[in-house]
C-alpha cells in the first residue's frame, strides 16, 4: 500500500465527474480531451520521477452542491464505477464543454492526491488524436484553498488533511477508536466469510485485513462497493478517523445484508427449478405408462410427425445423421424450455428444404423460347441471341456449368423481366433475391443459431419458398450491396457464384452443406464499377443500353398501352392513344433510357380517362332512375286508338356493329395534344433547349454516361477580375477536376497559336479568374470524358465565338492534345439523339463502338471522328477553328 508522502503546495487538478477516488484505491482512466491530455503530458509523462496530481470530484449542474467551489468552463474526464479497488474510468471533457460553454460547474473543495502507477500513450486513427491510459493510486486527502488555470487545465493550492504518521500513532491509543476498529474488522471478516463460499480469490483481501492499518482499510473497502456519489463524497469528507470508521462499518454491514438477501432469493429460485425437474420426471413416467397401455397416438405426437416429414425430405446420409442427433436432443427437452422453439424451427427448416426435389424440365424448344422472348421484349437483339445460345447449350448438355449472366443497364430497360423469361423458357420456378442496400453478410450466409432471433440467409430462405433445388434465382441490384462492421455481402457471394464451391454452400444457420450447383443464377446491376473485381470475374456481363425513340414507340404501342388499359379497367373502345400522341410524349415529356416514365405518363392519361368514363356512367345511371316504367305498351295504346303507326325501316345492309359503335362513340375518348397538356402539364423538353443554352460564348455541349443512361451535359465558362485562379463548381470529382486543369493548361500553352490574346499579351489569366460550372450541381459528376468539352468551352470563352448548337462531343485528352477513347458510346449517342443534336464529335479510336448504335439513329446523325484536340475545335465552331487576330474579353 501507499506509504506516507510529502504533499507539494500546488497540484495539477484532474476533474472526476460524479466519481470519487479514495486513498488506497486504484483506478484506471483513459484521457482523450485536450485538457486532460495536456495535464498528463506535462505533469506525468515528461517527468522522470513519479509525479503527483490531484483528483477533484466534479458535480453535475443538476445536482445540488455540497461544500462546492464554482468555476466555469471545466469539464470532467471520468465516468465509471469502482470495482474491488480498481476502477475503469473513461471520459472526455469535450463532451461537457460541447453542451454549453457558459455552463457553471460545481467543484468539490476536497480531493485526493494520486500518483501514476502506469502510463501508456496511444494515437487514434485516422484522426491522429493522442490519448493516454493512466493507472492512478490514491494517496491522501487534501483541501483546496485556491483554484487557478494553467493553460488548458487547472492547478490548485492545497493543504494536507490526513494525519501524519506521528499523529496516527497517537490517535490509535484512543479507546473509542480501538472499539470502532474492532467492530469494523468483525463486520469485514463476516463479509469475507460469506464471499469465500462463492469466490476463491478473497484470500488476498483477508491478508489486507490483517496487514493494512484500519483507517486505510476503511477507504479501500468502501471503494470496492457500488454506492451513490453522495455517499462517496461523505466518505471523502470524513477526515476524522472515528467518523470514517463508523461510516465504513455501516456501508460494509449494508453490503453484507444485501448479499444475504440475494442468497435467499437464489435459494427460492433453485427450489422452483427442482419443482420443474420433478414435473419433467413425472411427465416422462406418464408417457411410459401411456405407451404400456397403448394410449399413445403417433398421429397426435408433433415430434413424431416432424420425424416422418424429415424422413421424406430426402436428406443426404451425413445430414440425416446430424438431423437425427438434433431430433434426439429435442425429444429430451420440454416445450417450456427456452431452446425448444429454436431447435424445432431448425428441424422444420431441414425438413422443408428441397434436398432432392427438382422441377421437371420438358424438352427445350428453342423456337418457342425465341417466340416467347420476342413477345415479352421488343428489340434487344444481341441480348436475346445470347440467351438463346445459353439455352441451346443447356439443351445439348443439361448438367453444363453455364456462366452467371449479369444484365447491366439503366433502370426500366427490362433486366428483371429478362431473368423471368429465362425461367419461363426453361419451365423452372423463379425466385428473386433483392440485394439493394444489403450490408450484412448474414443476409447471404445466415445468422449463427447461438444468436437470439437467428434465421437462415436469403438464398436458403428463397429455396425453401420455391421448394425445388433447381430454380432460376435472380440476384437483383447486385451493385447496390455495401459493407460495414457486420461483414461484406459481396465477398459472401463469391462462394455462391463459383461453380467449384457452391456444391457445398455452408449457411451459418443451417450449419450443414447445401448443394447450390443446380440453381441457375442471374444477376442485374445498373453499373459495373461498384461490383468488386473478384465478383465481377465470376459473371458474364451483358449490357442493356437505352432504347431509341422508335423502339420506345413500338414498346408503348405493343406492350405498355394494353397493360395500362388493363390495370385501369379500360379498353381500347373507350380510350385510344394515337401513335402521334405517343411520339409527342416521348419527345416532350420523357428523356430517359428506359420506359418507366413513359408508362407513368400513359397511366396518367388512363386515370384521366377513367374519371371521365365514371362520370358519364353516373349520368346514365341517374337518368335511368328518373324514368318511370310504363304500365301499358305504347304500341298497344296506339292500336287501341286506331291511330297510324309510323315505323322506320332499317335496311339489312347496315352492320349491327356500326350501330353499337355509333352508340358507344359518345363514351369513347381519343387523346389529343390539348389533353396531353391538360393532364401532363406543359412540355418538359423542347428542341430549342440546346440552342438557348449555347447562345453565348463560353458554353459547350458534352455527352456523359450515368447509371440512368446517357445524358447531355452543358459546360459553362466565364472570366472575371481576379488573381489568375481557376474555380470549379457543380459537385465534381477528382478526375473531372484534373481534366479541367489539363484543359486550361493546354489552352494557355497554345495562346499564341490560337491567337486568343491581344498583341504583346502572354498570360491569359493576368488579372482575371476563370470560373467553370457544370449545371445540375445536385448530381455528382466524375469521369474521364469531359476533356474535349472543357477545351472547347475555354477556347469559345477567350475567342468570344459561339459553339455550334447542333454539335455535342465526348472524349478525354492528354496534355499534348491527343484525344483518348471513352466508354458508353451507344448511350451517349442515343442521348444526343433524344436532345435533337445531329452532329456528334467522337474519338477516332471509338469507331468500333458505333457498331452497337442502331443504324436508324446513325442515318440521321453526322458522326465526326477526331484524333487531336485541334480537330475537335475545327468541327465545333462554325467556319472552323477561331483563328482570330485579337480576342475581346
Amino acid at each position: 500500500m501507499a506509504e506516507p508522502v510529502e504533499l507539494p503546495s500546488r497540484l495539477a487538478i484532474l476533474p472526476f465527474r460524479n466519481q470519487v477516488l479514495l486513498p488506497g484505491a486504484i483506478i484506471r482512466i483513459r484521457c482523450t480531451s485536450p485538457s486532460s491530455v495536456k495535464l498528463v503530458e506535462q505533469e506525468l509523462w515528461q517527468k522522470e520521477e513519479k509525479g503527483l496530481i490531484g483528483v477533484l470530484p466534479v458535480r453535475d449542474t443538476e445536482a445540488t452542491g455540497v461544500g462546492s467551489m464554482i468555476a466555469p468552463g471545466m469539464g470532467s474526464d471520468s465516468s465509471g464505477r469502482g470495482l474491488k479497488g480498481v476502477a475503469d474510468v473513461v471520459g472526455d471533457s469535450q463532451k461537457q464543454d460541447a453542451k454549453n460553454p457558459q455552463e457553471v460547474i460545481h467543484w468539490h473543495n476536497r480531493g485526493v492526491a494520486a500518483r501514476a502507477l502506469h502510463l501508456s500513450r496511444g494515437v487514434e486513427k485516422p484522426s491522429g488524436r493522442v490519448t493516454y491510459i493512466v493507472v492512478l493510486e490514491g494517496l491522501c486527502r487534501f483541501n483546496v484553498q485556491e483554484l487557478s488555470a494553467r493553460g488548458t487545465y487547472y492547478v490548485a493550492r492545497v493543504n494536507r488533511l490526513d494525519l501524519t504518521k506521528a499523529e496516527l500513532e497517537q490517535a490509535e491509543q484512543d479507546p473509542d477508536l480501538i472499539l470502532l476498529s474492532r467492530q469494523f474488522k468483525a463486520t469485514a471478516m463476516e463479509l469475507i466469510a460469506v464471499l469465500e463460499q462463492k469466490q476463491k480469490t478473497v484470500g488476498r483481501t483477508k491478508a489486507l485485513l490483517e496487514t493494512v492499518p484500519v483507517h486505510r482499510l476503511a477507504d479501500i473497502f468502501v471503494a470496492s462497493f457500488e454506492i451513490s456519489f453522495e455517499e462517496q463524497l461523505s466518505m471523502l469528507d470524513s477526515v476524522d478517523l472515528k467518523v470514517r470508521l463508523s461510516k465504513a462499518t455501516e456501508l460494509v454491514d449494508r453490503h453484507l445484508q444485501s448479499i444475504r438477501v440475494a442468497e435467499k432469493i437464489t435459494q427460492k429460485v433453485e427450489g422452483q427449478l427442482s419443482k420443474s425437474q420433478k414435473e419433467f420426471l413425472l411427465r416422462q413416467q406418464m408417457r411410459a405408462i401411456k405407451e404400456e397401455l397403448g394410449d399413445n397416438d403417433d398421429d397426435e405426437d408433433d415430434v413424431a410427425a416432424l420425424e416422418r416429414k424429415m424422413q421424406s425430405a430426402g436428406m443426404p446420409p451425413n445430414i440425416w445423421k446430424h438431423a437425427q442427433r438434433e431430433l434426439r436432443r429435442l425429444r429430451k427437452m420440454q416445450p417450456q424450455q427456452p431452446g425448444y422453439s429454436s431447435s424445432r424451427g431448425y428441424l422444420e427448416l431441414l425438413a422443408d428444404l428441397p434436398w432432392q426435389k427438382v422441377s421437371e424440365e420438358p424438352e427445350l424448344d428453342l423456337k418457342a423460347a425465341q417466340e416467347s422472348l420476342d413477345q415479352d421484349h421488343y428489340g434487344l437483339v444481341k441480348v436475346k441471341q445470347r440467351i438463346i445460345e445459353y439455352l441451346a447449350v443447356r439443351k445439348l448438355k443439361p448438367d453444363a456449368r453455364g456462366p452467371v449472366l449479369c444484365f447491366v443497364g439503366p433502370p426500366g430497360v427490362g433486366k428483371t423481366s429478362l431473368a423471368s423469361s429465362i425461367a419461363k423458357a426453361l419451365n423452372r420456378k423463379f425466385v428473386r433475391i433483392s440485394l439493394g442496400g444489403v450490408k450484412d453478410e448474414a443476409d447471404i450466409r445466415g445468422h449463427r443459431r447461438t444468436y437470439v432471433g437467428s434465421m437462415p440467409g436469403r438464398l436458403i430462405d428463397g429455396l425453401k419458398r420455391v421448394a425445388v433445388s433447381n430454380p432460376v434465382m435472380l440476384l437483383d441490384e447486385i451493385d447496390k450491396t455495401g459493407s460495414d462492421v457486420r461483414g461484406d455481402p459481396a465477398s459472401a457471394l463469391l462462394e455462391v457464384l463459383d461453380p467449384e464451391q457452391n456444391k457445398t454452400f455452408n449457411d451459418h444457420y443451417l450449419n450443414v452443406p447445401f448443394d447450390l450447383s443446380k440453381v441457375i443464377f442471374v444477376a442485374t446491376a445498373n453499373r459495373v464499377q461498384p461490383i468488386p473485381p473478384p465478383l465481377l470475374d465470376r459473371m458474364e456481363v451483358i449490357e442493356l443500353p437505352g432504347y431509341t425513340p422508335e423502339e420506345k414507340l413500338k414498346i408503348a404501342m405493343k406492350h405498355l398501352i394494353p397493360r395500362v388499359l388493363e390495370q385501369h379497367g379500360l379498353s381500347s373502345e373507350f380510350l385510344q392513344i394515337p401513335e402521334g400522341m405517343v411520339k409527342l410524349i416521348i419527345q416532350r415529356y420523357t428523356r430517359e433510357a428506359g420506359v418507366r416514365n413513359l408508362e407513368r405518363n400513359l397511366a396518367a392519361l388512363a386515370r384521366a380517362a377513367a374519371v371521365k368514363l365514371a362520370e358519364q356512367k353516373d349520368c346514365v345511371v341517374q337518368l335511368s332512375k328518373d324514368v318511370h316504367p310504363m304500365t301499358t305498351s305504347l304500341l298497344d295504346t296506339r292500336l287501341a286508338d286506331g291511330s297510324d303507326i309510323e315505323m322506320e325501316v332499317i335496311p339489312m345492309s347496315i352492320n349491327r356493329q356500326d350501330i353499337s359503335n355509333a352508340f358507344a362513340s359518345s363514351l369513347m375518348l381519343v387523346v389529343d395534344e390539348a389533353m396531353l397538356e391538360k393532364v401532363l402539364g406543359p412540355p418538359r423538353f423542347d428542341d430549342r433547349e440546346t440552342a438557348d443554352r449555347v447562345a453565348s460564348p463560353g458554353v459547350s455541349v458534352g455527352l456523359v454516361w450515368t447509371s440512368f443512361g446517357g445524358e447531355v451535359q452543358f459546360v459553362e465558362a466565364t472570366t472575371m477580375v481576379g488573381k489568375g485562379d481557376l474555380h470549379l463548381t457543380g459537385q465534381l470529382g477528382d478526375v473531372i477536376k484534373e481534366s479541367a486543369q489539363i484543359a486550361l493548361t493546354w489552352v494557355r500553352a497554345r495562346t499564341a497559336d490560337l491567337k486568343l490574346s491581344a498583341a504583346g499579351e502572354i498570360n491569359l489569366l493576368e488579372n482575371r479568374d476563370i470560373h467553370i460550372h457544370f449545371p445540375a450541381g445536385a448530381v455528382p459528376k466524375d469521369g474521364p470524358s469531359a476533356g474535349v468539352t472543357l477545351v472547347t468551352s475555354l477556347v469559345s470563352l477567350f475567342s468570344q465565338k459561339k459553339v455550334r448548337a447542333d454539335t455535342a462531343m465526348t472524349g478525354e485528352m492528354t496534355l499534348r492534345g491527343l484525344v483518348l477513347p471513352v466508354g458508353g458510346i451507344k448511350d451517349k449517342v442515343l442521348a444526343a439523339h433524344r436532345y435533337g443534336i445531329r452532329r456528334v464529335i467522337l474519338p477516332e479510336r471509338n469507331l468500333k463502338d458505333l457498331a452497337e448504335v442502331p443504324s436508324a439513329i446513325l442515318a440521321g446523325m453526322e458522326i465526326l471522328l477526331v484524333k487531336r484536340i485541334e480537330d475537335v475545335l475545327e468541327q465545333a465552331f462554325e467556319g472552323g477553328c477561331p483563328w482570330k487576330p485579337q480576342s475581346k474579353l
